[in-house]
Parts: structure tokens; C-alpha cells; sequence
């Protein structure tokens, strides 16, 4: 008599390490930690303190509600590392003139310097990560990531 074969599950078919977004995650997570590693050394920053001076270099005056949603990190840790950044006089808060509950958030003159100074460091090590890929394939996956960013908006 011959057995009857069961019909797989998705659980029997998810195979975590072909699993695209865990892909994405590890890779991810190894490139920031081998670009915090840098510069966690010569400027004392986690990686979100970072992420927080890059957004601010580029968009200063936002919230720390709006650096959250810029950089889709976890409020709580924006909120932590804004608390760092501003102790350590890298960031300035300020009351928000209509909203006293809200702090407008910049760069003081240390966080620009800082900013200045690990700019080449984050692009040079995205450089030396695409010296994988040929030109027209760093081409092809800039395109292939923006459909993936927003398709994944309506996940």
C-alpha cells in the first residue's frame, strides 16, 4: 500500500536563508555594521546616531518624529539617539514655535564637522560593496531596489 504524501505547508517551503527580505535584512545589517565599524571608532557613533546626522545634514529642521519616518528606524531608538546627539552637542533641539511639544532638530557645528568627515567614509565603502557589480548591473539593481522600495509601500 503506498503512502499517502502530504501536501507541503508554507512553513514546510519557507526556507529562511532563499527568503528575500532576510536576504535584504543580512545584507543590510553586515553593510552598516562594517560601515559603523569605522566610524564608530574615530567618532563614538551607533548606527542610528549616524543615520540621524546624515538625515539632518541633508534635511535639517525636522523632528524626531520625522527623522523616524525619513529613515524608518523605531521611535524609540530615534528618540535615544537624538538624546545622545544633543548631549554630546553634535545635535540641536529647539521648541517649535507653533508647537512647544515638538523639537526642531539640526546639526550643531560639531555634527556638520562630523557629518563632513564621515560622508567619504560611508561613500567609499558603498563604493568598494558595488565593485561587485558591473557598471549596467549597478545600473539594473538602483532600478530593481526603487520598484522593490515601492512595491514593499503597499505590502
Amino acid at each position: 500500500m503506498a503512502s499517502a504524501k502530504r501536501k507541503p505547508t508554507p512553513a514546510d517551503l519557507l526556507v529562511l536563508e532563499d527568503f528575500l527580505p532576510y536576504r535584504l535584512s543580512i545584507l543590510s545589517n553586515r553593510v552598516s555594521r562594517a560601515i559603523a565599524a569605522r566610524y564608530a571608532e574615530t567618532f563614538g557613533l551607533t548606527i542610528p546616531e549616524w543615520r540621524i546626522i546624515a538625515v539632518l545634514g541633508r534635511r535639517p529642521g525636522l523632528t524626531a518624529k520625522e527623522v523616524a519616518e525619513a529613515t524608518e528606524m523605531d521611535k524609540v531608538a530615534v528618540s535615544r539617539a537624538v538624546a545622545k546627539l544633543v548631549e554630546s552637542k553634535r545635535v540641536a533641539a529647539r521648541a517649535d514655535r507653533d508647537d512647544a511639544r515638538r523639537q526642531i532638530l539640526s546639526l550643531t557645528a560639531q555634527g556638520e564637522d562630523v557629518h563632513s568627515r564621515i560622508a567619504p567614509i560611508a561613500l567609499e565603502s558603498e563604493q568598494r560593496l558595488l565593485t561587485a557589480l558591473n557598471a549596467r548591473e549597478r545600473e539594473q539593481f538602483g532600478a530593481l531596489l526603487d520598484r522593490l522600495l515601492n512595491t514593499a509601500k503597499t505590502l
